[in-house]
Parts: C-alpha cells; structure tokens; sequence
C-alpha cells in the first residue's frame, strides 16, 4: 500500500502590513509526490489562535501521519481526528492534494465538483462610520463581486445595511452577526426582524452558535435566509431537521477537512439549502481548496474563496478573482498550484519536520 514518509509543518508569518499567521503543512508520499494544506485562525484572528494547532500537529497528528499505509483521502480521517478541526482540516487536505497528485487529478474533479468557475464575494471588514462604508462596499463591487457580507451587531445593523442598500439596491447583500444577538431579548429579536425590510439575502450566525431552537423561531419570522453556524455534521443535520436555516456557509476549516465538507455539502443540498463556501487564511493554500470545495453542484452562492489582491504571492497561479469570477484548476492535478515552498521556509518562525 503507499505510505506517507513525511510531514511537515511551517509556521509562516505574512510580511509587511497585516501581520496575519498560517500553519502550512506538507505532507510526502513513498513516491515522492507531496501535498499542501493550511491552517488558520478563525476570521483571520490573532497569531496565537494558531497555538493548538501547531500542538497537535506536532504532538499527535504529525506523528500519526508518518508511516501510514493509506489508499484514499478516507483513511486518514482517524488519524485527523487527533487534533482539533483546523489541524484536521490542514492534514486532511494535503492528503487529498497528494492523493489527486498520484493519480494526476484535479481536486475539483475528485471531490465531484462540476463547476469550471466560482463567482467571488467578499467580506467586508468591520466598519463604525456610515459615510465610509458604502465607499468600502464600492471597491468590492468594482473588483467585480456580486454579494458582499456586512458586520452587524446590536445597535449597528439597520442603518449599516440601510445604507449600503441605498447606494446599491439590486446588490446581493449577507449580514454577519458573529453571534452577537440574545434569542431572549425582545429588542435584539425586534432589530434582526426589521433587517428584512432591506431584503439582504442571509442573516448569518446571529445567536449562539449551539442555540439552533432561536434560529429556528427567527428562520420563522424572517424572509431572509438563516446561516447557523456549522461546525460538525450533527449539528447541521439537527438544523436541517429543525428548520433552522436555509443556507450554509460552508467551511472546511471548521468541519476538520474536505472529506466531512463534502458530506455537509450533500447534505444541506438534499434539504434545498443554497450553500457558499469561504476560504482559509492568506497563503493561497486554504483559498484554492475553498475554490475546488465551492465547484461542487450545490455551492449555488458567490462564494468568498479569493483574498484581496495586491498582497504577496506564494502559490502560482494566484488565487484571485478577475471581474468577480476565479477560474477551477482543471488542468493540473491536485490544487492546481504550484507552492513557493522556499519562500514558505524562509518566513517560517517555526518549523516541524517529521520522516521515516
């Protein structure tokens, strides 16, 4: 059977401007074929939100990995379940970058995904000045994005979006709440209510994330589509059966990896749940897994698999969006990107290197 010989881990630093952190791992197969996956911070926050994951790559899911006799991307799940889901969700997807590469498939293709282009949306990052926000919304929309996701949070959701939707009245328009809202106060119930009246298509992780009975009453009361946060595959079957939602957002990153994503996906798409997928991090690594993630038949929303172009490069081609679409690799195997591993190697602040 072939065999992982190697694992490796970097933990890399982007340079200049945002400081932000990925743990980028490359796995090697017996016959010299590799592969990349990454690992982030949720929302691209603080470097040490990497902490765990280097830990469990080092303690537990790297050593697991070396020396396993594996046939498909399948059989490493036990191995990935050491470690916590962004750990996972690097291991598992450089396994299946490797496993496309030996048998020279796209990832796409092997996933089953039947898309040869995404449509991009981007996320818009927090912002407390209303005369500035539609500028913000504009650059999007000019890059060629056709939804944007806003920050709300009580006392700062109606006139956010209010004012976008004035400048722009036909743009798909998504509002994160991040969790921020009380199912139990009448005011918080009464201000996510009155966001239908700008018709934005979703209202995303507004309460609780374990809290699925509050987003199943507001699902009931809203027009706009409930985006419950997932983050493993019971919790969107609960969903599912209670009626709390009709979109997912679609994150391998939180699911452990492409392997339970897809399961995800084939689930919320036999509910007729519209699904987008959103990438990881920003060393290009975690943004094309999201785009060959997002090919898949039911991810029928612009997806925010692209990151703001202008910054470093370190996968070639780049992961970006031109007029609001970004291509599927679909003659290359695996990712369909080549990984600047020395650059990588030399921004690394720390390192991990495991072989037979």
């Amino acid at each position: 059977m072939p065999q992982i010989v190697g694992c490796d881990a970097f933990r890399v630093r982007m340079p200049r401007g945002r400081r932000r952190e990925s743990v980028l791992v490359r796995v090697v197969a017996d016959d010299g074929n590799v592969g990349w996956g990454e690992a982030a911070p949720e929302g691209g926050g603080e470097p040490d939100g990497l902490g765990p994951a280097w830990c469990d790559l080092e303690e537990r899911l790297g050593p697991a990995l070396v020396g396993l006799e594996w046939e498909s991307p399948e059989d490493v799940a036990g191995a990935a379940q050491l470690g916590g889901p962004a750990a996972a969700a690097a291991v598992d997807v450089a396994c299946w970058d490797l496993w496309c590469r030996g048998r020279g498939l796209p990832l796409a293709h092997a996933l089953g995904g039947t898309r040869t282009s995404i449509v991009t949306a981007a996320r818009i990052a927090p912002e407390p000045n209303l005369d500035t926000l539609p500028g913000r919304v504009n650059q999007a929309v000019g890059a060629g994005h056709t939804r944007v996701t806003l920050a709300v949070r009580p006392g700062w959701d109606t006139e956010p979006l209010r004012a976008v939707r004035r400048a722009f009245p036909a743009l798909a328009v998504v509002v994160d709440a991040g969790h921020a809202y009380d199912a139990d106060d009448p005011a918080h119930l009464a201000a996510l209510e009155a966001l239908d009246a700008y018709e934005p298509v979703a209202v995303e992780r507004p309460f609780a994330a374990g809290d699925l009975a509050a987003h199943a009453r507001l699902q009931r009361l809203v027009a706009a589509a409930v985006a419950p946060a997932v983050g493993d595959l019971d919790t969107l079957a609960a969903a599912v059966e209670l009626g709390a939602g009709r979109v997912l957002n679609l994150r391998f990153d939180l699911l452990g990896g492409l392997t339970a994503a897809r399961a995800a996906h084939d689930r919320a798409y036999a509910a007729g749940w519209d699904i987008w997928c959103t990438g990881v991090g920003v060393f290009g690594v975690g943004q094309a897994a999201a785009v060959a993630l997002a090919s898949l038949p039911g991810c029928t929303l612009p997806s925010e698999v692209t990151d703001p172009s202008g910054g470093p490069v370190f996968v070639s081609p780049p992961v970006r969006s031109a007029g609001g679409v970004v291509g599927v690799p679909l003659t290359q195997p695996g990712l369909g990107h080549d990984v600047d591993e020395e650059r990588i190697a030399r921004l690394a602040t720390r390192r991990m290197r495991l072989a037979v």
